[in-house]
């Protein structure tokens, strides 16, 4: 039925309706069954149903499968990590089926695992000792320095004591001599010493505990290391310090050692001996250098290894994905009870059937099978997936309506006018031939490097921004355009096409007033006329345009939505609907607002000075009363009166006549479960519409309480979609008003010389006025005997105010800082907020007052099983 209803006067559209689908059964022998998922998934054409959800994947057939693809994934996401750290990348190399065996694959991949976790252990072993040897010699270098100069000190003090001595003998010299003789050694103080790294950040406080510990019984001293050193346990670079900590007895000894494993202090031992510590630095130092020599070649084998990896790493990955996808999907088939063939089930479109075909064959040759697969269609009545074949330019479209709702089966796709009337909606309110070109340039950038871009990984704003190139590509076109209707290029008038058709009769329309223009020419060709721009004249003249034109284009819009649902109804051969859907909500909506529409036009035409406001106010509040100087054309009065009733006849048209017909269908149909199935393509068109109430408990309440809510929704829609359309003007205006800086910019500088000069000149300022400015405001607005004026004059001579004026607004300073806070401000809020603000606004016209009167957007995507898609997804 559903071919029949497209085959018309006019080709089919791809976009206009999703592709024709078909539920398959496959029946495929064991022996072919991975060849021919495989071929399947090459084609991707077909989607599978899950004919084992109630079981675990742990109780499928293939998990074990799934388990060692999984297994090879980790390995490859480790090789990734390693090379990744390594600074390596991948080389893309083409996949070819014949040079791989997932069997050989597994060996490999566990080989090289084992090889590369032995060389990082071992070249982390080897590591850390070079590391603890580097800092064993900081320390025994500046540990030695203290006791260098601590031995020099005492022997420069005891040379001094003994010269001091050998010059003054007396009678209690031998006596002390003997005493310090007689000393028992025994009770002589032992020092002990500690001596290690400590994290320079950590320093302070070491001291602190360590004094508080020991009660102030050590000596700690401590030399700055000047470059960071490698931490043997972290491997980080981090700055420390050397210290030694001299101390007296075991248990301080005992203390000291805990608050060094506290603060993370590394702890090597040191000899007091000279002789020891140089045999000791030079060990080390060779023992360094022998590390050294081995860590270089244990990183150029690891690099080789890592280089090997990253060859074929690409290929290897391809395939485990591959395989792993395979074993997924044959998990979702089940088993007949012969256990010899593979059941599947799947959505796929009409216009695959060959290709499918062809697959199943060309697996069944090469996996010499002896048994062909079976292709066969099923009759359902369940609803099929939605299919659209899309391009890279009419996929961002599609995408913005898919973000409302995927549409049900073959209803109209509002995709295909979204490619006009979003971009076109959105220059209606950007619209600016100057900001549009800087849109165009930006997106030009795009398109031209897209093969570059779509191949690297970009940030989500830009990844998004990218992704819809060709949707901005349409609203910069469009804001062109637009913006060359309103004669605006960054908000000033430009006379491209002619000059302006009006000029000021004398000096007192100054002030632009359409009562001081007088028309000299013929009417501007396109767009608005420039003169219209920055006068009294404006906003009550451009503002009621654009109004206007928002009404014109938002009855326009939800008129063509209405109309789509009949379509849709004729599509489903759905009579209920046409009858007691569109065509009272055709009645309603342009008894009311259409007629609004016919009005503005008609105005427009005639120009009658006619209120429209009070034309629609007194049509409901007082439909009898005569129009009087707001009459329009001939016999209005009886017009409004046919279809105010009109309007509200439809009311309860749409109200009270579809709950009673579905309710007598139902009826009608009760009972008649078991009939035979009707043709498979007619089931799949008329079911979606009739499922609801032909296999479900009818509830009458439901159904009725349901078309109440949609009556009450579309005639208070009917009033706010309309009003809603008014922000098309709305958000036209506030980009306006922030892009008039740029103009208050440009002619700020003319306006005050201007004022400096009529000050200068005050004594014959109309002679002035019409010698020099003629365009500038009239000398009403300059008295010279302004209070102002006056006192300004008398506090600066004339050639005292010219200068100053003259520095204020020539300045190169000032006038770069101008330029650049202007481009800023265009880039950071016209090109970037305003282009958001307009984009989002634009949507919600879309997806509110166009799309909900008539897509129900109830469906599900089409996923079929494709190896394309392996690289677009999450491991």
């Amino acid at each position: 039925m559903g071919e029949r209803v497209r085959g018309g006067c006019c080709p089919p559209m791809d976009l206009m309706r999703s592709e024709p689908m078909h539920l398959v059964q496959l029946i495929i022998p064991i022996e072919s069954a991975h060849l021919t998922i495989s071929y399947l998934g090459d084609l991707g054409l077909i989607q599978f149903k899950d004919l084992n959800a109630e079981k675990s994947p742990f109780q499928r057939t293939y998990a074990n499968q799934i388990k060692r693809c999984g297994e090879m994934a980790r390995k490859l996401r480790f090789f990734r990590e390693q090379i990744t750290k390594a600074e390596f990348s991948p080389a893309v190399i083409s996949v070819t089926e014949a040079d791989l065996n997932l069997d050989d694959l597994e060996v490999k991949l566990g080989e090289l695992e084992a090889e590369l976790v032995e060389i990082n252990a071992n070249g982390q072993k080897l590591q850390r000792s070079y590391n603890e040897l580097a800092e064993y010699k900081l320390v025994i270098q500046k540990a030695g320095e203290f006791f260098q100069s601590a031995l020099s000190s005492a022997e420069a003090r005891q040379r001094e004591y003994a010269s001091n001595q050998s010059g003054e003998e007396s009678l209690e010299t031998p006596l002390l001599s003997e005493q310090e003789m007689t000393t028992d050694p025994s009770k002589q103080v032992k020092l002990g010493f500690v001596t290690g790294l400590v994290p320079r950040e950590k320093s302070i406080a070491f001291e602190r505990i360590l004094f508080r510990a020991t009660r102030g019984n050590v000596l700690l001293k401590q030399a700055v290391v000047d470059n960071p050193v490698t931490d043997p346990v972290s491997g980080e670079k981090v700055e420390k310090n050397v210290f030694v900590v001299f101390f007296s007895g075991e248990r301080a000894k005992n203390k000291i050692l805990k608050i060094c494993d506290a603060f993370g202090a590394n702890r090597y031992p040191f000899a007091e001996d000279l002789g020891k510590q140089a045999q000791t630095i030079n060990e080390v130092s060779g023992r360094l250098s022998e590390l050294k020599t081995t860590i270089d070649a244990g990183l150029v084998h690891r690099g080789t290894l890592l280089q090997t990896i990253g060859e074929q790493f690409e290929q290897w990955n391809f395939l485990v994905r591959r395989e792993k996808s395979i074993y997924h999907t044959l998990n979702m088939l089940s088993i007949d009870v012969t256990k010899k063939c593979l059941v599947a089930e799947g959505w796929s479109p009409i216009f695959a059937t060959k290709q499918i075909q062809d697959a199943l064959h060309r697996a069944t040759q090469d996996s010499n099978s002896q048994v062909d697969a079976i292709f066969q269609v099923l009759r359902t009545r369940e609803m099929p997936p939605t299919y659209f074949r899309t391009n890279k330019f009419t996929s961002a479209f599609q995408e913005i309506v898919d973000a409302y709702g995927v549409a049900k089966y073959q209803e109209a796709n509002p995709g295909v006018f979204t490619i006009v009337t979003f971009p076109f909606l959105f220059a209606v309110m950007f619209g600016d031939w100057g900001h549009g070109i800087c849109l165009l340039l930006a997106t030009l950038y795009l398109i031209i490097r897209e093969k570059k871009l779509s191949s690297q990984k970009l940030g989500d704003i830009m990844e998004m921004t990218f992704g819809g190139r060709y949707v901005i590509l349409l609203m910069a076109l469009f804001s062109i355009y637009t913006g060359l209707i309103y004669n605006e290029f960054f908000s000033v008038p430009f006379e491209l096409f002619s000059r302006s058709a009006y000029s000021c009769r004398d000096l007192s329309c100054s002030e632009a007033t359409t009562v001081g223009l007088i028309k000299v020419r013929d009417t501007y060709p396109f767009g608005a006329d420039p003169v219209w721009h920055s006068s009294r004249s404006e906003l009550p003249f451009l503002n009621s345009l654009k109004m206007k034109m928002s009404i014109l284009l938002g009855v326009a819009q939800m008129n063509l939505g209405i109309i789509l649902s009949y379509f849709n109804a004729i599509f489903f051969a759905n009579n209920i609907n046409i009858w007691f859907q569109f065509i009272p909500q055709m009645i309603f909506l342009n008894g009311l607002f259409g007629y609004l529409s016919v009005l503005i036009i008609i105005k427009w035409c005639t120009g009658s000075k006619a209120d429209l406001y009070h034309v629609m106010i007194y049509m409901f509040l007082s439909p009898t009363d005569e129009l009087g100087e707001n009459q329009l054309f001939p016999g209005q009065k009886i017009t409004q009166l046919v279809l105010l009733l009109s309007a509200l006849i439809s009311v309860p048209w749409m109200l009270l006549p579809k709950p009673f017909l579905l309710k007598l269908q139902h009826d009608r149909h009760h009972g008649e479960s078991y009939a035979p199935l009707p043709d498979s393509e007619e089931s799949l068109q008329s079911e979606p519409n009739h499922d609801s109430h032909g296999h479900e408990e009818f509830e009458f309440s439901e159904i009725f309480v349901h078309q109440l809510i949609h009556t009450i929704e579309f005639v208070l829609g009917a009033v706010s979609n309309t009003a809603s359309y008014l922000r098309l003007w709305a958000l036209r205006y506030s980009f306006r008003t922030f892009n008039c800086a740029s103009k208050v910019f440009q002619l700020i500088y003319p306006k005050w010389k201007f004022a400096r000069e009529l000050v200068i000149n005050c004594r014959n300022p109309t002679s002035y006025m019409v010698n020099h400015r003629p365009s500038l405001p009239s000398p009403r607005r300059f008295k010279c005997d302004a209070p102002e004026l006056l006192v300004f004059e008398r506090r600066q001579t004339p050639n005292t105010i010219q200068p100053s004026v003259h520095r204020r607004y020539n300045n190169i300073i000032i006038l770069i800082v101008g330029i650049i806070v202007f481009i800023f401000a265009t880039v950071g809020v016209l090109l970037v907020m305003e282009t958001l603000s307009a984009f989002l606004h634009a949507l919600r016209l879309h997806w509110v007052e166009f799309q909900n009167k008539f897509y129900e957007g109830d469906g599900y995507k089409f996923y079929p099983y494709s190896f394309a898609l392996l690289d677009y997804e999450d491991e």
